[in-house]
């Protein structure tokens, strides 16, 4: 969603590098970049007469003068600033001293709410907690009905004695929920209320009353990233009308400018505490205003990425597998491997984990070109396999690799390529599991490159490139070097680019994308 925000702002800083000191013009430019920017991507404009204000004075100051890099410490203070921006610290849910605790689900018809209940209710469910979904829309077409889908999906309770459709108290069903989550034990109740296509005084009145006849602990906004400025004037409305405690933004993985999303927290002053970033139950999870500025920035988002790692991956299962990868490579498998790509699978989408890299907005083209189906082809091919064939992959000759072809309904070329690949990525990791990674200076095992406490002979010094006693033979390799130089991207990696002068990812890479 942010995409277009951060290339506009990785353009602004590009022009700072390199420059030993700014000047006030320097950073006069610097921030009327960045307003445009924030403009363009739909920010509120007094949010954004607010960010240059406090970018400005801090740009101009101290901090930034006297400082060994002043365009890193520009970037700096911009980071800082976006974290405010954004609501600063995240903020955390309030529980209450005796269950049940009460939350309540506000916002306009198609913002998400019922889908939202559910992701909420299992990402709870996660936590320890057991919640409970109450179905007050009584009024949108079968909204019961989905709320009861959802819940069963997400492996949570619901509570709907009403059939909805037009029938119904949703007050009074909103009141009973309460009782009847006392009596089964359910700590956590989420109600899901009505919406309506803009805001007027029936919804107002109806919120309120559920609002006043069950004292919720949390009263959470649920507002679509995507229906821009009038986002915020949707949130102040509600704020007036009903008051809230926290913003939910849905929708967040789509291609709308979604600068309002920005604007809402300082806006309202409420922060946002839950983002919804995919159509699965799982593409949830708690708002982090430090992590959204830092992937905003093109500085990714590790520690999420982490998060996702260590909810996904037991502890055991890797302890074991670096233990049996530092044994020597014949001891990974494939199926080990298929191990492996299947934990990674359950992390959710592979262009969204490249995505929390740093400076993977560099090739975020070519990350969101990338085809999920590879990984099941690959999971195809190995399942198409005999035991002995995935614990020794060099018995797999021609006619295996036919069998296996027919078998997983790929090219016959695909199998031998899948094989190469898993001999190359063995290899790699357990260099990495005995402590030496290729390409990494002073890691042990690599020769030249400061680690090689296991190569006996010091390497001799290299001597220059030899030229060609051939006039003609001269000219033509020099003419080839300077072509070679002109195909060189200008990008902060110095990764080589493609015969179409476009970047593609190293082949390392691509023997773990499949």
């Amino acid at each position: 969603m942010f995409d277009t925000l951060s290339d506009r702002l990785a353009a602004t800083f590009k022009n700072l590098r390199g420059k030993g000191r700014l000047s006030e013009a320097d950073i006069d430019a610097t921030a009327r970049e960045i307003r445009i920017a924030l403009l363009e991507a739909d920010v509120a404009l007094p949010a954004v007469r607010a960010f240059i204000k406090q970018v400005k004075e801090r740009a101009l100051g101290a901090e930034v003068s006297q400082a060994l890099n002043p365009a890193q410490q520009v970037i700096k203070i911009v980071n800082e600033e976006l974290i405010g921006i954004l609501g600063g610290e995240t903020r955390r849910l309030r529980f209450a001293k005796t269950p049940p605790t009460v939350i309540m689900l506000a916002g306009l018809q198609g913002a998400g709410k019922t889908t939202l209940a559910g992701k909420l209710g299992r990402w709870l469910n996660g936590q320890g907690h057991t919640p409970l979904l109450v179905a007050c829309d009584l009024q949108r077409p079968n909204a019961v009905n989905q709320l009861a889908v959802v819940a069963e999906r997400a492996g949570v309770a619901v509570y709907a004695p009403e059939p909805g459709n037009g029938v119904g108290d949703p007050v009074k069903v909103a009141r009973d929920s309460i009782e009847y989550a006392r009596t089964k034990q359910h700590d956590v109740v989420i109600v899901d209320t009505a919406g309506r296509l803009g805001i007027d005084q029936e919804l107002m009145q109806q919120a309120a009353d559920i609002r006043d006849a069950v004292s919720p602990d949390e009263i959470l906004f649920v507002v679509d990233a995507m229906i821009g400025q009038d986002a915020v004037n949707t949130a102040q409305a509600f704020l007036d009308g009903v008051g809230f405690d926290g913003v939910v933004l849905s929708k967040l993985d789509g291609d709308a400018r979604g600068g309002a999303a920005l604007s809402v927290a300082h806006v309202t002053g409420k922060q946002i505490m839950f983002a919804s970033n995919g159509e699965k139950l799982d593409d949830f999870d708690a708002f982090h205003p430090d992590r959204m500025a830092s992937r905003i920035l093109g500085m990714g988002d590790v520690l999420s990425l982490i998060e996702k790692a260590e909810q996904t991956f037991s502890q055991a299962e890797a302890e074991k597998m670096a233990a049996k990868l530092a044994k020597g490579p014949k001891e990974f498998t494939l199926d080990d491997f298929l191990q492996q790509m299947e934990q990674v699978r359950k992390m959710g989408s592979i262009s969204k984990l490249l995505g929390m890299l740093p400076g993977m907005n560099q090739i975020k083209d070519q990350i969101n070109n990338l085809d999920e189906r590879d990984v099941d082809r690959t999971a195809a091919i190995i399942k198409s396999m005999t035991p002995a064939e995935r614990t020794d992959p060099t018995i797999i000759n021609g006619s295996r690799r036919a069998r296996i072809a027919r078998g997983s309904g790929v090219e016959v070329g695909a199998v031998k390529n899948l094989v190469e690949r898993f001999f190359d990525a063995r290899k790699m990791m357990s260099r990495m599991a005995q402590g030496g990674m290729p390409g990494m200076p002073g890691m042990p095992g690599m020769p030249g490159l400061g680690g090689g406490a296991r190569n006996k002979k010091k390497a001799k010094p290299a001597k220059g490139k030899q030229r060609s006693g051939n006039p003609m033979k001269r000219k033509a390799d020099e003419a080839a070097a300077a072509a070679r130089r002109e195909q060189q991207p200008d990008n902060p990696f110095g990764l080589p680019a493609g015969d179409d002068g476009k970047f593609e990812l190293p082949d390392e890479f691509k023997k773990f994308m499949g």
